[in-house]
């Protein structure tokens, strides 16, 4: 007999309908005798819903063959804290704004039902990041992993963060700045996209160095081969601070002769698709581009 499926089940912190979803989502998967692992503090919740059901509890230790989440990219990034060291995919279902992580809307549980019993579904792998900060005695004070982006930022509003940059061992560029971002490709549509960086296709092998409002002849966004390694080392005013964010969510402060060293994370994050879509049907889909452009034919007549 095989061996019984469990999928994990994780939710938006605060919103009803997640639970509402993933009550619906649970309840079909349990007709396909698959069982859902929810966490503590959210069992009482989908237990009112499904009064007729047992709810199994999530934990550190749980072996589950999918990861399904309801909420939008934060809630999708906070799973992967768990997710990514245990590999182990993650399938977004989006609740909030513009969601690329997550691979279908709310309205469409049904179909992620049907699929995920079926297991019909490819495993898409990006690339995600390592940090490492050495004090200025080179110890090694913090490490931590990303999904997004690794952002070393200046800890004060009186004063900019001053910053070399050095790409593989060789000095790029000096940067006094509000900060500077290393994205991965998943993260070049967030922070580093609102800081002037490129967008990148999540499939691509590379990341990409990103300077907030640098104040430099140079000060271009810069994207770097996968095997690379950034070191942002602090110089300067020995007065001066920052600190290291890993998603938004994981921070360490860092002060004069610190170094950051950011390279590939030996794991890949691993989200499940149920079906093709283009990335920049994605970008069309979640921006509003507008592909037909501003001279509409319908608008203009020959010579205006």
């Amino acid at each position: 007999m095989d061996q019984q499926r469990r999928v994990a089940v994780i939710m938006h912190p605060t919103r009803r309908e997640a639970v509402d979803r993933a009550a619906e989502f649970i309840e079909g998967m349990w007709r396909h005798g698959i069982n859902c692992l929810v966490e503590p503090t959210r069992v009482t919740d989908v237990q009112r819903r499904l009064p007729n059901g047992v709810v199994d509890v999530f934990d550190e230790d749980s072996e589950v063959e999918l990861m399904v989440v309801f909420g939008g990219d934060g809630t999708i990034l906070w799973s992967a804290e768990w997710a990514l060291p245990h590999g182990v995919p993650l399938l977004g279902v989006n609740l909030g704004h513009v969601g690329f992580l997550a691979e279908l809307e709310a309205s469409e549980v049904e179909e992620l039902i049907d699929k995920v019993a079926r297991r019909d579904y490819q495993i898409e792998r990006r690339l995600t990041l390592a940090v490492e900060v050495r004090d200025a005695v080179d110890n090694v004070v913090w490490t931590s992993f990303a999904i997004n982006e690794v952002s070393t930022e200046k800890a004060s509003r009186q004063k900019m963060a001053d910053l070399l940059v050095s790409i593989d061992g060789r000095p790029l560029s000096r940067w006094a700045c509000d900060g500077v971002l290393v994205a991965s490709a998943s993260g070049s549509t967030a922070y580093a996209f609102s800081s002037g960086g490129p967008v990148i296709w999540p499939d691509t092998q590379a990341f990409e160095v990103v300077p907030i409002a640098a104040h430099a002849l140079f000060h271009q966004a810069c994207v770097v081969a996968p095997s690379s390694k950034v070191d942002l080392r602090m110089v300067g005013d020995m007065s001066l601070s920052a600190v290291v964010w890993c998603d938004g969510r994981r921070n360490a402060y860092v002060g004069a002769g610190y170094q950051v060293s950011v390279r590939r994370y030996p794991a890949d994050l691993q989200i499940a698709r149920l079906s093709e879509q283009p990335f920049a049907t994605r970008l069309v889909k979640k921006f509003g581009l507008n592909i037909q452009g501003w001279r509409n034919p319908q608008l203009h007549t020959r010579g205006e």
